[in-house]
């Protein structure tokens, strides 16, 4: 099978190591000192699952690879719109793009250029990083959950899942992938805002009584978005997922937090920037995450970031 993997960063670095090591015929888009390495030295993965060092094919430019059977396209979601202009010479007919980004309007950014049918909305959950030019270092989970746009059963979805299994990866074909995609938004974007607006951990976030209040209030708005827009999303998600951030490290963070108050380039706007948007679409009041949205778009502005 072959696989194109553009952004190998932790993410797409993991997963492509280990189906690259399984035999699979994988060619990374990168660029940069990332790239030379990868070029010169290989790809190297060190991780609790094993470690990894192995030749593999890079390039800048897509062309090279030429038509795959699948895209995984795993750059963020600031990244997108150039990832979705620079893959079109590895998609041809029968090429299926999957896209992991973390958000729920990353498929639709995809669709515009390359229609419903060649996308597969997918999920990664992975805990892994770039460790500098060509080393990917994991530190646990490695699942891509996916599914065909509307979610019916497709021969391509279950080869997908296969390979990813025989290289030791855990795959799953949903059967909602769009309520998969929600719920995982609602798991990360309420404490992004609020974290990022505070400069707490999860373990204030949840343990001092006003932003837990927030942070419930946040949760229940984006839930309160999914199921306008027609997502059939499980009664208790807003408890569940309150009970799942429950259970993080104290210190922990989410990557938004993170890349803001370093001054990197973020996905604010995907993140609490969509629940503001697609609120507003759908006539649903979303004024914690507003608020925490006006926030964290000050602070980016006072960092030079926007």
């Amino acid at each position: 099978m072959r696989i194109g993997i553009v952004g190998a960063g932790g993410v797409g670095g993991y997963f492509g190591a280990r189906l690259a090591a399984a035999g699979q015929d994988v060619g990374f888009v990168a660029r940069g000192k990332h790239l030379e390495a990868l070029r010169s030295d290989g790809l190297v993965v060190r991780s609790p699952a094993g470690d990894l060092q192995l030749p593999v094919q890079a390039t800048n430019e897509p062309a090279e690879l030429g038509v795959v059977d699948f895209v995984l396209v795993s750059v963020k979601t600031w990244q997108l719109p150039e990832a979705i202009h620079s893959i079109q010479p590895l998609v041809g007919p029968d090429t299926a793009i999957v896209t992991v980004q973390n958000g729920v309007e990353a498929p639709d950014q995809v669709a515009e250029s390359f229609g419903r049918d060649a996308v597969l909305p997918g999920a990664a959950e992975v805990i892994a990083y770039v460790d500098g030019p060509g080393i990917i270092r994991h530190l646990g989970s490695g699942k891509l959950t996916f599914a065909e746009w509307d979610n019916r059963q497709s021969a391509r979805a279950d080869s997908l899942r296969e390979v990813f299994v025989a290289a030791g990866l855990q795959a799953v074909v949903s059967e909602d992938i769009w309520a998969a995609l929600w719920a995982k938004f609602l798991s990360v974007v309420p404490s992004g805002g609020l974290g990022t607006a505070t400069g707490a951990g999860y373990g204030v976030l949840r343990t001092h009584p006003a932003t837990r209040r927030l942070l419930t209030d946040a949760t229940t708005e984006i839930r309160d978005v999914a199921v306008a827009r027609g997502i059939h999303l499980a009664a208790d998600v807003v408890p569940r997922t309150l009970a799942w951030i429950d259970g993080l490290p104290a210190d922990g963070t989410t990557s938004l937090q993170r890349d803001l108050t370093a001054g990197r380039p973020s996905e604010l706007d995907a993140w609490t920037g969509a629940v503001v948007r697609l609120g507003n679409e759908a006539g649903v009041p979303t004024p914690v995450n507003t608020f925490l949205y006006e926030l964290a778009t000050a602070r980016a502005v006072a960092a030079g970031n926007l």
